[in-house]
């Protein structure tokens, strides 16, 4: 079956696949190796279709999804996807997720594994002699997993005229919007724990009267995290301004890291993110290959039957998601 006669339909949405997966079934890319759409997915396939530009130079109106009902069921999917990209634009959580899981339902219990300082090491082990062993269990509670998203309110009288990479704009606000909240989630977990007992090892900077943090307290913070490596650092704009104002973070690696990027890198050789979601007067240090996974129910959905139907009014927009401790020892928290 050709791109071009397709019957598109609301029950495109809903099957358990993304609109996209549901469209590649039907019209698989790999019929189009060799031809002019080439590189297209089935869902830009649809929008050349019906001559459906969303942003550049000639960037179709709104209104130019509802030409025909056909058409319209593209909607949903335009909208998922500015909104996802305006989350992979603000998202913080790649630099500090070490592995990210998708469930189809809403419960989930993730795995530990809690090594004592003599199951750390790998001894001998002489012929027929018992093999020390790593005990994998799943954790005592289910992961709290959060619904995090915003409400669409706009009739479609007032958006039909406008142009599609502005109304982009305000979508990829809302994604966003989901992915600084979902990271203030990964900040929680990190600090807090996930609800098994497993909240992040503390201690104090030297001079606990003054707040005055020093080069030592970070290296003495570093030497911490053996087995694990101190690779990731969080915390407050304030605390952030304190630690580039030492000395020793003003040497010329860091110094060109920081303007030629805008990425810090510590002397200690961890990555600095700034965040606000952390609290006062914390820093947050964490090994990311091993210290959180990322639990999600799905993709970004949306009330596909009202916006096909152009009931853009209280449409939402929503990510379900939840982080779990991986090591509880591969995250502590330097008071500062």
């Amino acid at each position: 079956m050709s791109y071009d006669s397709l019957r598109l339909e609301k029950g495109l949405y809903g099957t358990g696949k993304t609109f996209t997966a549901a469209l590649e079934g039907l019209d698989p890319s790999e019929n189009y190796k060799g031809t002019p759409l080439e590189g297209l997915d089935a869902y830009q396939r649809q929008l050349k279709r019906f001559d459906i530009r969303v942003s550049g130079t000639g960037s179709s109106p709104v209104e130019k999804f509802f030409a025909t009902t056909d058409s319209a069921a593209l909607f949903p999917e335009y909208v998922s996807r500015a909104v996802r990209q305006g989350m992979e634009e603000a998202d913080l959580l790649p630099r500090i997720v070490a592995t990210t899981t998708v469930i189809d339902g809403l419960d989930y219990r993730s795995v530990t594994s809690v090594p004592s300082e003599d199951d750390k090491e790998l001894k001998d082990v002489a012929e027929g002699a018992f093999i020390p062993e790593t005990k994998i269990t799943t954790q005592e509670n289910l992961i709290k997993l959060h619904k995090r998203g915003r409400m669409l309110v706009a009739s479609y009288e007032a958006v039909r005229f406008q142009k599609l990479d502005l109304f982009t704009i305000t979508l990829k606000q809302i994604g966003a919007y989901i992915a600084r909240t979902q990271f203030a989630d990964a900040v929680d977990v990190l600090i807090n724990g996930d609800g098994n007992d497993n909240a992040a090892a503390s201690s104090n900077i030297a001079d606990a009267t003054t707040h005055a943090i020093t080069y030592s307290d970070l290296v003495t913070f570093w030497n911490l995290f053996s087995p694990y490596e101190l690779n990731t650092m969080i915390t407050t704009p304030a605390i952030m301004a304190k630690l580039l104002n030492l000395s020793e973070f003003k040497d010329a690696a860091a110094g060109f890291s920081f303007q030629s990027s805008g990425k810090m890198i510590t002397p200690v050789g961890a990555e600095l993110i700034k965040s606000s979601a952390v609290t006062a007067g914390k820093i947050i240090g964490l090994d990311k290959k091993c210290a959180l996974e990322m639990v999600k129910a799905g993709d970004v959905m949306t009330e596909y039957d009202k916006l096909i139907d152009r009931q853009l009014e209280r449409a939402a927009i929503t990510s379900i998601a939840g982080f779990a401790k991986i090591f509880g020892s591969a995250s502590r928290v330097l008071n500062v």
